[in-house]
C-alpha cells in the first residue's frame, strides 16, 4: 500500500563541493566537470546525481563522487538543502549539498582526469550551472569558519612544514594576505607546534625551520577548554 500516493512526487539529488589543496602549488582548488547530459550539457558542474530509492543521502554522495571522479572514501559533510522551485530547468528537484576538503597530493590526479574531472583554482572558477555557485559560496563560508576554529590546515600539509607554508595555505582558504609577524606570533603562542632542528632551503638561502603539529597536546588542551582561534 502506498500511504502517500496522493502527494506529488519530486526528485532528490546530491551535489558535492570538493575542495582540494596542493602542497606544491599552494592553491585552493575545486573539483569540477562538464555535464554530459541535458539540460546544461557541456557546462561546468559540481559532482552531482540523483539519490536511488534504496540508498541513503550519504551513500548516494559517496557513490556519485566515486563514479564521476574515481575518488573513493572521500570524507564529506552535509552542508545544506537547496530547494528553490525553479533551481533546476529539468524539473522539481531538491538537492542536498555536501562538502569536503582533501589533500590533492594523497589522491591519484591522473585517475581524476581519466574520469573527465578537473581541479580548478577557486580564483579562476568558470560559470557554473543552476545554483552551484551559491553552493560553492556557502561551502567556502563554512570552510573558513572551520579553518578559524579548528586546526584543519595541519592535515593538508606534510608532517613537517614551515610557517610560511602554513601561512600560504590559510591565505589560499581565505583569499586574503596575512601579516607575517602577526600570523607567526599568534600561531606560536598556541603552543601546538614542535620546532625541528631542520630547515627548508629550497625557497631561500637562509631557510625556514620545519615544525610539526602536536595533535596529542591539542587534544589535551581541548579537554581543558582551549579554543583554537587563528
Amino acid at each position: 500500500m502506498e500511504f502517500y500516493s496522493s502527494h506529488p512526487k519530486l526528485l532528490v539529488a546530491v551535489d558535492s563541493i570538493i575542495f582540494g589543496f596542493n602542497e606544491y602549488e599552494h592553491d585552493l582548488k575545486l573539483l569540477l566537470l562538464k555535464r554530459n547530459f541535458e539540460p546544461e550539457k557541456g557546462n561546468w558542474s559540481l559532482m552531482g546525481g540523483f539519490v536511488s530509492p534504496n540508498e541513503s543521502l550519504d551513500g548516494a554522495a559517496q557513490r556519485i563522487v566515486s563514479q564521476l571522479t574515481g575518488l573513493d572514501k572521500v570524507y564529506m559533510e552535509q552542508l545544506y538543502a537547496f530547494g528553490n522551485v525553479e533551481r533546476d530547468a529539468g524539473g522539481r528537484i531538491v538537492s542536498v549539498a555536501y562538502f569536503s576538503l582533501l589533500k590533492i597530493n594523497d589522491h591519484d590526479s591522473e585517475l581524476v582526469k581519466q574520469h573527465g574531472a578537473h581541479w580548478v583554482s577557486v580564483n579562476e572558477l568558470p560559470e557554473l550551472i543552476f545554483d552551484h555557485q551559491e553552493m560553492v559560496e556557502k561551502a567556502l563560508r563554512k570552510l573558513r569558519i572551520r579553518a578559524r576554529t579548528q586546526p584543519i590546515g595541519f592535515e593538508l600539509l606534510p608532517k613537517k612544514f614551515t610557517i610560511p607554508q602554513l601561512q600560504r595555505l590559510y591565505e589560499s582558504i581565505y583569499q586574503v594576505p596575512f601579516d607575517k609577524r602577526n600570523f607567526r606570533r599568534k600561531l606560536l603562542a598556541m603552543g601546538l607546534l614542535e620546532k625541528l632542528n631542520e630547515k627548508e632551503k629550497e625557497t631561500s638561502k637562509k631557510g625556514a625551520y620545519y615544525y610539526r603539529f602536536n595533535r596529542q597536546k591539542y587534544e589535551e588542551l581541548i579537554e581543558k577548554g582551549f579554543n583554537f582561534d587563528l
